[in-house]
């Protein structure tokens, strides 16, 4: 028997769910909470799927009769009422400009800013798979019709194909980018949050492989008896000596190096972990400061009679106005014999094991990696802070390094 308007409007809760059925495949759903839906039920390939009209009194029984024939004539045309609702509301989100897309690319050049810019910095992974993954999945959607099930689908691909890694920073950009529409008044609720939950596990991490101290000593000779360019060898001897990174060594210009002083200032630009302080703190942050061993100024002096006045101290191959490539370094300890025993960023962890071991100051050997202060309260890191204790440090690792050489 069809509803009535007071059927309707007198329809209560109850302690469990119910439904009251009008015509033509159209009922009320009745919450126990008090909430009543509407919806139409019909037959599209052999299923019965559930199609969603909104709330009462919102749409009136009336309206809702209206909605049902409209969908019931789509239905006979063989369309599916669904996927119509879904192609509006695309259509519309795009003319209103608030599709995933467009909150997204809204997100992403708001965040840019503080986030690292380098090549394989946030910014530029954010951006590469946003355009390979997020948007292709979500983009079209207007953000106020994306479920969590939506979300959860996008990073499942990333799953299914083994990024997990990737997956893992996705679920952080697309909680972000929610939480940055919620901010704007485009949405209310975020459907990103909670998913970590049902992440796929990660495998173990792989840490960069290192040497340990009775090995160093076998790979100093084979590295001074090896074929590579000056320029590569000057380059792994100098991370040996210093603790920089691969991309301080290789971006550093004559101009950072007081000889004279032992000291090789690297603007904080430069440093990984300070890039994003850089652009957001309005004080000035000072250069991380390396003090330098009579070896490391050895090398630096020896390298400079090779470069001359070029702008960069270890330059390209084939182009000096251009940095060292990236995989030089890792290529010339692999040739060594050294794949999968070493790689240049585990020239760090290999110096900073052993001075461990040997027993030097923790604090010391943190402020040799520039590794940033995470204490708030003091600020900044203190870039000033342990050079002369580092200085004695780093020349007493330089003679170390010169005995394991010599095979003493």
């Amino acid at each position: 028997m069809p509803l009535t308007d007071t059927a309707v409007r007198q329809a209560k809760p109850k302690e469990k769910d119910y439904t009251l059925s009008d015509s033509d495949g159209l009922s009320l759903f009745v919450a126990t909470v008090g909430t009543k839906s509407w919806y139409f039920r019909y037959s599209w390939h052999g299923k019965q799927p559930r199609f969603s009209f909104g709330t009462y009194p919102e749409i009136s029984l009336r309206e809702a009769r209206e909605l049902r024939d409209e969908a019931r004539a789509l239905v006979a045309k063989g369309i599916d009422p669904r996927e119509q609702r879904r192609k509006t509301h695309v259509e519309a989100g795009e003319r209103a400009g608030n599709t995933f897309e467009a909150v997204a690319n809204r997100w992403h050049n708001f965040k840019a800013l503080r986030l690292t810019d380098a090549k394989k910095g946030s910014a530029a992974q954010s951006r590469r798979y946003l355009d390979k993954d997020l948007i292709p999945a979500l983009g079209r959607m207007p953000i106020t019709d994306i479920k969590r099930a939506d979300v959860l689908k996008a990073v499942r691909r990333l799953e299914e194909r083994g990024a997990l890694h990737v997956a893992e920073k996705c679920r952080g950009w697309l909680n972000e980018i929610f939480r940055y529409a919620i901010a704007e008044g485009v949405i209310e609720m975020n459907p990103a949050s909670d998913i970590d939950i049902v992440a796929a596990i990660q495998p173990p991490v792989k840490h960069n492989p290192i040497l340990r101290r009775d090995e160093l000593g076998e790979f100093l000779r084979k590295l001074r008896a090896s074929g590579m360019s000056m320029f590569t060898k000057s380059a792994i001897r100098l991370m040996l000596l210093t603790m920089v990174r691969t991309i301080e060594a290789r971006s550093a210009s004559p101009t950072q190096f007081d000889l004279d002083e032992a000291l090789w200032r690297i603007p904080p630009e430069g440093v990984k972990q300070l890039r994003s302080r850089v652009r957001t703190e309005s004080g000035e942050i000072p250069p991380y400061l390396v003090p330098l061993s009579r070896q490391a100024v050895g090398v630096v002096r020896e390298v400079l009679q090779m470069t001359g006045r070029c702008k960069l101290l270890f330059t390209g191959r084939n182009d000096p106005s251009k940095v060292m490539s990236e995989n030089t370094i890792n290529v010339a300890i692999k040739r060594m014999g050294y794949e999968g025993k070493l790689t240049g960023h585990g020239i760090r962890g290999t110096v900073s094991t052993a001075l461990n071991e040997m027993g030097y100051n923790r604090d010391w050997i943190e402020a040799q990696l520039s590794h940033a202060d995470p204490n708030k309260v003091r600020g900044s890191y203190n870039h000033a802070e342990y050079v002369e204790q580092r200085r004695t440090m780093m020349q007493e690792w330089a003679d170390y390094l010169d005995k394991l050489e010599a095979g003493e």
